[in-house]
């Protein structure tokens, strides 16, 4: 068994977002040092690092530099380049590996591998042409959505075709996608049936080098416009069907040997059926409230499983909802933080510019649903109709 990677080691990420610099103010705590390399300067982790490494994510130089400084390195985004994860993986020491990495950054594969595992995945087609998708939609039927197999995050890379019609719309847009990215030549695209569910749901579990296994609690989440907008903590949802999807997301780590967080997103359908719908082998944005409702936050979870450390278990301590802070939302947010609820609790990323629908933050609202989601009403940033949640 490897080593355990204790308190003073200098932990490298790459990548610079939000997520990299909550995992660095939490290790911070733990007293670790940090690393980061990201192509931006003065990144959103780089500014709570002992130092940033400023250099495109496919540079084998940098990467080399990383790994020197480094004594655990761990991503903060599942998209890095094959040839740095294969270098680093050589040069320095990568818990998290890139077998994960190569399943979880093609859509496709990643079913497959869920279906191994014993996952319930939406009906799906890969597509390789028009004639496919048409194909496609004669076997899956309408609504279907048709995905880019590679990239994509926040509704990016995704069209929802609601009948055969729509194929003349979405297709030139679809094959300039599949053009602008680094596809596999033979699943460049994905169709799968939608998924007539009432609930969205996820469940972010954390596997050590050591074989432990934690998972955090069942977040109901809320999008709007293919964002996440709300994760309500604890789910609506029946106890039996809480810790179904609990049971799933462990077994999905075990099953793929995971190290380090994996976020499992599913679909609850009416009749109590789970499908699992996406994976993220990191810390997730619908985790983002484990920071101050949680027995233990996923980022120190995350840092405790690729470090080798025994894991926290993770339990609920208050119901709490998580909003989403994009750019639109900043300047209101700012001016409302003077007389704001003292159960608001703030997270802002650092970046400089606060573009319309970048994600600029988030806040965690403690207390019941109906108390939370009043406090941030009275706010008078987000639109009313967006905080209105029924069961």
């Amino acid at each position: 068994m490897r080593d355990v990677v204790l308190p003073g080691s200098t932990v490298g990420i790459l990548g610079g977002g939000q997520l990299g610099r909550m995992v660095a103010i939490a290790g911070r705590r733990m007293g670790y040092r940090f690393v980061t390399l990201d192509p931006t300067p003065d990144s959103p982790a780089g500014q709570v690092s002992d130092r940033q490494i400023v250099a495109a994510y496919s540079d084998l130089d940098a990467a080399r530099e990383l790994a020197a400084c480094s004594d655990v390195i761990t991503y903060e985004f599942e998209n890095v380049d094959a040839r740095v994860a294969a270098l680093l993986e050589q040069e320095s020491y990568v818990p998290q590996g890139s077998r994960l990495l190569h399943t979880t950054q093609h859509r496709v594969r990643e079913k497959q591998a869920l279906q191994a595992s014993g996952a319930e995945v939406a009906p799906y087609v890969p597509v390789r042409s028009r004639f496919d998708l048409e194909a496609a939609i004669r076997t899956l039927g309408c609504p279907c959505v048709l995905k880019t197999s590679n990239g994509g995050y926040d509704g990016k890379g995704q069209w929802i075709i609601r009948d055969k019609e729509d194929v003349d719309k979405i297709w030139p847009e679809a094959k300039e996608a599949v053009a602008s990215h680094e596809q596999d030549a033979d699943e460049p695209l994905v169709a799968e049936k939608f998924v007539a569910f009432s609930k969205e749901l996820s469940v972010i579990v954390a596997r050590s080098v050591r074989g432990e296994v934690q998972s955090f609690p069942v977040a109901e989440n809320i999008h709007r416009g293919h964002i996440l907008h709300l994760s309500i903590l604890p789910a609506r949802i029946p106890q039996d069907t809480a810790r179904r999807a609990q049971r799933l997301a462990e077994q999905v780590a075990e099953r793929l040997q995971v190290v380090g967080l994996l976020a499992v997103e599913m679909f609850l359908t009416p009749e109590g059926r789970l499908y699992v719908n996406e994976l993220a082998p990191r810390p997730h944005n619908s985790g983002h409230y484990t920071d101050d409702a949680c027995t233990v936050s996923q980022f120190e979870q995350h840092l405790r499983a690729v470090c080798n450390l025994p894991l926290a278990h993770a339990k609920l301590t208050t119901p709490v909802v998580m909003v989403n802070v994009l750019g639109e939302h900043m300047a209101p947010l700012l001016q409302a933080m003077a007389h704001m609820d003292a159960r608001i609790k703030v997270h802002l990323y650092g970046k400089h510019e606060a573009k319309s629908k970048r994600k600029m933050g988030h806040l965690n609202v403690l207390g019941p649903l109906e108390e939370a989601l009043a406090a941030v009403r009275e706010l008078g940033v987000w639109p009313p109709e967006s905080l209105s949640v029924s069961e």
